[in-house]
């Protein structure tokens, strides 16, 4: 849930609104497993499903941007794609597991009374989202970058007119928005359940989208939502 949350927040805070959410997660789920299932490499399974849900979202940053078409009727559409074709493609999968990603217990710190097996009794997978929380916080209040990307979404006009190309940042996040999401997905196949089954997501993809309203598109209030 956190994952799809930050992606959606950095979709987001460029203008952009994607509602297909639970389709990019279940593409990325199915993505991750099918790749670990015929690699034994977890890693490269979920980075197949950051490049797939990435890849997956250019569609919707095409009609969105390009075309300046409905937001919300093509994240809709997403949403029934990806459960779509997921369900279709996921059918050879169904009763298969992998190994996936194992708790790798952070050294020293997990050793810290309570809070060390709360935190730092995880897989790699939850520590890259701690990391994450922090960067993104760092990323939109002190870089240029960052900074930009929050003006393309507030007024693309005014940002038009100091010489940012538009579209192409919208693109960018769009691009790096939906491979975090697709992460989302990823995670419940490669490391939660280590398994593939139809529409996993059960709904996930939902609760990030209220996610980014309750955070106020604040990364440490996506997180805090996440884990209450």
């Amino acid at each position: 849930i956190l994952f799809a949350t930050l992606g959606e927040i950095i979709t987001e805070k460029s203008g952009i609104l994607n509602l297909g959410l639970e389709g990019i997660m279940l593409i990325g789920a199915l993505t991750g497993f099918s790749i670990t299932l015929s690699s034994g490499n977890p890693w490269l399974g979920i980075m197949g499903a950051f490049f797939m849900g990435a890849f997956l979202t250019l569609i919707h940053g095409f009609i969105s941007i390009t075309l300046k078409g409905n937001q919300v009727v093509s994240g809709l559409a997403m949403t029934i794609f990806g459960t779509g074709v997921s369900s279709l493609m996921g059918k050879a999968f169904i009763g298969k597991t992998i190994p996936g990603l194992l708790k790798t217990p952070f050294p020293v710190l997990n050793r810290i009374p309570i809070l060390g097996q709360i935190f730092f009794n995880h897989d790699p997978l939850v520590y890259c989202s701690f990391f994450l929380i922090i960067f993104l916080t760092w990323f939109f209040i002190s870089t240029r970058i960052g900074l930009n990307l929050r003006a393309v979404g507030d007024s693309p006009r005014a940002a038009d007119a100091m010489g940012l190309n538009v579209n192409r940042i919208r693109y960018l996040a769009v691009f790096i928005g939906g491979g975090i999401i697709a992460l989302g997905g990823a995670y419940l196949s490669v490391a939660y359940n280590k398994m593939w089954a139809e529409s996993m997501t059960a709904g996930r993809g939902w609760i990030a989208v209220a996610l980014v309203i309750f955070a106020i598109w604040n990364p440490t209030r996506a997180a805090l939502g996440a884990y209450l």
